[in-house]
């Protein structure tokens, strides 16, 4: 007997979880080459002392990023595709997550001492998730249908509209994919010790400095 015809939605669910797939392995990829590079620069601040400020701004933008993401999955758990969550972090902005990992990728990129490599960090996190969201709308679409069309057109896509912000008297999450959010959050707080121990290697002689960040 011939299989089912797969209708529209199972059809857009299965490409959605090849594409997320492929998506991980390129951004790790590629945070694994912008963090082999940045081994081997030096900071241009230090003996302004500029580099420590820009760590500590660092600090704050990761915890900020950090928060805000479990702020976000408190309130969409793992319905994403289930249906439309529009109150809390998701009222004034349609991607809180995306939002709040490019505040914490800035983050990243002051750990170095550099304004330019976390304005970098942040830019090129913006633009790769512009991308991931093209995808994720057109299958949200397909998915959710009209009333997913409406949140479309009142609520903006990245920079959050405060004056838009409801909430809800409650919220019920999943425990499973909170604590997967605090794990990946735990790994932006790693870079701190990350290019602390670079700094070190390169104040011994062990690592070299091939160029300098400014």
């Amino acid at each position: 007997m011939a299989a089912a015809a797969r209708s529209p939605i199972e059809k857009s669910f299965d490409e959605m979880g090849r594409y997320q797939r492929r998506r991980r392995i390129l951004l790790a990829l590629l945070i694994g080459v912008f963090c082999a590079l940045l081994i081997f620069g030096g900071s241009a601040h230090d003996e302004l002392g500029h580099e420590r400020i820009e760590g500590q701004y660092g600090v704050a933008l990761i915890l900020i990023g950090i928060g805000g993401r479990l702020w976000s999955i408190l309130y969409i758990g793992d319905r994403k595709s289930a249906e439309v969550v529009a109150t809390g972090p998701y009222s004034v902005m349609r991607n809180p997550l995306y939002f709040f990992s490019t505040v914490a990728a800035a983050g990243i990129g002051a750990q170095t001492g550099s304004v330019i490599v976390s304005v970098a960090s942040a830019v090129l996190c913006a633009a790769a998730f512009y991308i991931v969201t093209l995808r994720e709308e057109r299958h949200l679409t397909t998915v959710l249908g009209a009333p997913y069309k409406d949140y479309l057109a009142r609520v903006p896509r990245f920079f959050p509209n405060p004056r838009l912000f409801r909430d809800q008297a409650k919220v019920t999450f999943t425990p499973r994919v909170f604590n997967h959010t605090l794990r990946d959050g735990l790994m932006f707080l790693a870079a701190i010790p990350f290019f602390e121990l670079i700094e070190s290697g390169q104040e011994s002689g062990v690592i070299p400095v091939l160029f300098w960040l400014y």
